[in-house]
């Protein structure tokens, strides 16, 4: 089965390295969004479509969980089961599109640095402005995609860590409840990066989804 792991912002495809070694025999491909051009999660969801064959198992962290819906919406018969972390089916409220209007002024006065010190979770120190910008950007920009999860049929598994500061449990109970097949799995100490923060729990989860898919 092809995997696709989508990053979180600022981060990149540099986050993925704990996952490596649970997807030996799978075929994983892991897109580094700020190169796919653009600055939108519907626009890299048909970057990635464009780019990976057949059928696939989409497993995203924050803003790749939002592009990972868009691979849903857009090619619901080639996505076989969801993976979200830290990821919510909503878009940005008003309220919150005017702080990420706040964080792009931050970027692009003090780039990266600035990012670090007023906002979270933390990125590295390679990320430039233009790829902050364009992150900040996607996420304010997508769409709703709560019709993507009701409407979803396969495996979805949504990951939340019960230390998360952006995303809480509570929201992410009623994103896994609204799925067809979807499931919550709450990690203990972990923050907004799963991944990272449990990376043997994330990798049981992973592994336990890719059993549920049909082969």
């Amino acid at each position: 089965m092809k995997v696709v792991l989508v990053h979180a912002f600022p981060l990149d495809e540099r986050m993925w390295e704990p996952q490596r070694a649970v997807l030996d025999g799978h075929e994983v491909v892991a897109p580094n969004l700020y190169d796919l051009g653009g600055n939108s999660v519907d626009g890299w969801a048909e970057r990635i479509l464009g780019e990976v064959e057949g059928d696939l198992v989409a497993v995203g962290a924050s803003l790749g969980g939002y592009v990972g819906l868009a691979m849903a919406r857009q090619a619901p018969e080639r996505v076989r089961a969801l993976l979200l972390a830290g990821s919510r089916a909503t878009a940005d409220p008003p309220e919150r599109r005017a702080v990420r209007e706040d964080m792009i002024r931050v970027v692009k006065a003090e780039g990266i640095e600035g990012w670090n010190r007023e906002f979270s979770p933390p990125g590295p120190g390679d990320r430039t402005i233009d790829e902050l910008v364009k992150g900040i950007e996607a996420l304010r920009d997508r769409a709703d995609s709560t019709d993507v999860v009701a409407l979803f049929d396969g495996p979805l598994t949504v990951v939340v860590g019960d230390r998360d500061e952006l995303l809480p449990v509570e929201e992410a109970r009623q994103i896994a409840e609204s799925a067809p097949e979807g499931g919550l799995e709450v990690v203990e100490g972990a923050g907004h990066l799963v991944n990272l923060d449990a990376p043997e729990r994330f990798n049981e989860i992973l592994r336990e989804l890719l059993e549920r898919v049909p082969r």
